[in-house]
């Protein structure tokens, strides 16, 4: 077995290393036939091996690298403890609009921010840990898995026979082919994490949620950020009023945002790079110290001898699905970023939960019937569920929007985060929801709201007769469906209501 090493190899990460990836682990010998084999240890992974073994099925879980995937090591935990420290000195910087004069001289201490990530980590890694699994019955197995056969599955010298099987192996950073670019190195979400030292000018290559979030969290420590993107755009798949208030925020924090340019090529200079695009403001380059690479993420597919499996697959879209999960051998199905547009840590999880019930229990559940929300934990963030009003008018659906402006939400005003708003469309005629943009500095934790109400059924009236406390930023959601509410009373309900009220007199 491979030795797994996480740099900086500190106290921190070799207490993670020896949870998701222990050198001294030995494969237990296989079973004679599984229930269900699992490819793969991140969050749609983990979810569907622990929940079949909860239900007690025979489970094998087959990891190459660390345990706990992407979100765990190099995505949804690291990011946001450095964009938790980020807004902390933004806080710090901006108390003085609270009347709370802070002493000059506040700065990041980068190093101790980078430590305090991996310590967290390493104390989030328990729960995905070797240890865990086998406590719940599960064999896991480290090393690289492929299919021998359309019910086999190899582990090095080890065969694994299986009733079903899941592949959940992920997805990793995609690669630009800029010319210059390998040559000067560069970094992605998988290698950004093992910083020590903060960059003083970095180049961020991307402007979708990871390259968006790191690049205001670097700016906040204190790096010169350069975000570039080649569509017209921020986050381009976003509500465009809601990109266009994110790209203020970038701007008035600072971030030199480029858009509609791509990079041509790169060339390093000792140890520099110097960055030539399109853009005429940039003829001779801009020097950088670190360039990002955040353009997306390709499927996981190599090495695993799908072929043998019969098991059809695109390098770009990744494992090809029905409805149900199920792969082209129907034995063998898939959930999480290796088959799904949709690539998220929760997305991850209820696709899993899904084929659980399809793979051993004959379910005939749909991920199509899913409703996912997602957000982008810039500042402020932007979270999103359901259709947008393009998709709509895509899709000849009607649809009446009610906005709030979080300028007119008393709590909003007092906590000094009044930009932003919620975005409601409804079927024309009716109080069902059909899609939903909120951007607040907490977009994310108000977005639940919504996505329960839709997955149940529940339209805007029922949000209007709910009470919510007073005052916070999600009587915004509750302001919007009153706004609904008010269509009602149309010319002649209101006319009815006047003759009642003046004939009760």
């Amino acid at each position: 077995m491979n030795k797994v090493t996480v740099n900086p190899m500190d106290e921190h990460n070799q207490i993670l290393v020896a949870n998701a990836h222990p050198s001294d682990w030995v494969n237990p010998t296989p079973a004679s036939k599984y229930n269900l084999v699992v490819i793969g240890a991140g969050t749609a992974g983990l979810v569907t091996a622990a929940g079949a073994a909860s239900l007690g099925a025979k489970v094998a879980l087959i990891e190459k690298h660390l345990m706990g995937g992407d979100c765990l090591n190099v995505g949804c935990v690291p990011s946001k403890a450095l964009i938790r420290a980020s807004r902390a000195i933004a806080e710090v910087r901006s108390a003085v609009n609270c009347g709370v004069i802070v002493p000059p001289g506040s700065k990041v201490d980068f190093p101790s921010v980078m430590a305090r990530m991996r310590r967290l980590r390493a104390q989030i890694s328990p729960n995905d840990s070797v240890q865990r699994f086998k406590k719940l019955g599960v064999d896991v197995f480290l090393g690289e898995a492929k299919f021998a056969g359309p019910s086999i599955i190899e582990v090095g010298d080890q065969r694994l026979c299986f009733a079903k099987a899941v592949i959940a192996s992920g997805a990793r950073a995609v690669e630009l082919p800029i010319p210059g670019l390998k040559e000067a190195g560069y970094l992605t979400n998988e290698t950004i994490f093992s910083l020590i030292e903060l960059p003083k000018r970095l180049a961020v290559i991307g402007a979708g949620p990871i390259g968006c979030e790191m690049a205001q969290a670097f700016l906040r420590f204190g790096s010169e950020v350069y975000l570039m993107e080649a569509l017209g755009q921020t986050l381009i798949r976003e509500d465009r009023d809601a990109a266009a208030i994110i790209e203020d925020a970038f701007v008035r924090e600072g971030i030199k945002f480029s858009c509609n340019h791509n990079v041509t090529r790169i060339e390093k200079r000792g140890n520099e790079k110097v960055i030539f695009t399109q853009c005429d403001c940039h003829k001779d380059g801009f020097v950088v110290d670190q360039i990002l690479v955040g353009v997306g993420r390709a499927p996981n597919v190599e090495g695993l001898s799908l072929e043998a499996a019969g098991v059809d697959y695109d390098k770009k879209s990744g494992v090809k699905v029905n409805d149900r999960l199920q792969t082209t051998n129907s034995r063998i199905y898939a959930a999480g970023d290796i088959c799904s547009a949709h690539k998220f840590t929760h997305a991850a999880d209820a696709m899993a939960r899904i084929v659980i019930q399809n793979a051993l229990f004959m379910g005939r559940k749909k991920a199509s019937a899913l409703t996912i929300p997602w957000c982008t934990y810039t500042d402020p963030e932007i979270a999103h569920v359901g259709l947008y009003e393009k998709s709509t008018k895509e899709k000849g659906i009607p649809v009446q929007t009610f906005v709030q402006e979080l300028r007119d939400v008393d709590r909003a005003i007092l906590d000094g985060e009044s930009e932003g708003f919620i975005k409601v469309h409804a079927r024309q005629g009716t109080d069902q929801i059909l899609g939903a943009t909120i951007v607040a500095r907490h977009a994310g934790e108000m977005i639940g709201e919504v996505t329960l109400a839709m997955t149940n059924g529940i339209g805007l009236k029922g949000i209007a007769q709910t009470i919510h406390p007073y005052p916070t930023q999600a009587e915004c959601i509750k302001r919007v469906a009153d706004a609904y509410s008010r269509t009602r009373l149309t010319t002649r309900v209101k006319t009815v209501l006047e003759t009642w009220l003046k004939w009760s007199r």
